[in-house]
């Protein structure tokens, strides 16, 4: 017993003398979670990895259920996370239908790759835009962030099923 808490004492003595990290701010919390559901893998899988090297017949595949394709679900993030963009942009969406089944469709090779930049580019500039944005604008925006890196990570995770069910995935 004098064993354990004499390495208990030790370990808690080393902990208070060592370098104390910063606590990270909701600014820079937001910004991890766009990344990880973008480009940096940690707990899952980021849609760039999930798209990386797929063709754009792989991507247009479907099972013979109403599940949507790789290219439809890629479409469908591509698309909500451009109108969460110039949404927190301040564009007017007075005249704007949003018909969500049209952002599923097929794609000829250039459109998907064209498609997998566009999402690339979009998330990008999200970062980017929430880098920069002061404590106001993050206030209103955190709760839509967190719900958009929450909807690309699972929509991610519907790729990745699909790529390995096809053995597409390494």
């Amino acid at each position: 017993m004098k064993n354990i808490l004499a390495f208990v004492g030790f370990a808690l003595l080393i902990l208070n003398c060592s370098e104390r990290t910063v606590e990270p701010n909701v600014k820079s919390l937001l910004v991890q979670q766009l990344k990880y559901s973008h480009s940096e893998e940690n707990w899952f899988v980021p849609i760039k990895t999930a798209t990386d090297e797929l063709s754009a017949q792989q991507s247009n595949w479907k099972d013979n259920t109403a599940n949507h394709s790789i290219g439809e679900l890629v479409s469908h993030l591509t698309f909500w996370n451009e109108m969460q963009l110039r949404a927190f942009k301040g564009e007017d969406f007075s005249n704007f239908e949003i018909d969500n089944d049209s952002t599923f469709k097929i794609y000829t090779e250039k459109e998907w790759k064209n498609l997998i930049i566009k999402l690339d580019s979009v998330q990008t500039e999200l970062e980017r835009l929430i880098e920069k944005a002061n404590e106001k604008e993050l206030s209103e925006w955190a709760s839509d962030l967190l719900t958009m890196s929450s909807h690309n990570a699972y929509h991610t995770g519907q790729i990745i099923y699909i790529r390995k069910q096809k053995g597409w995935w390494k």
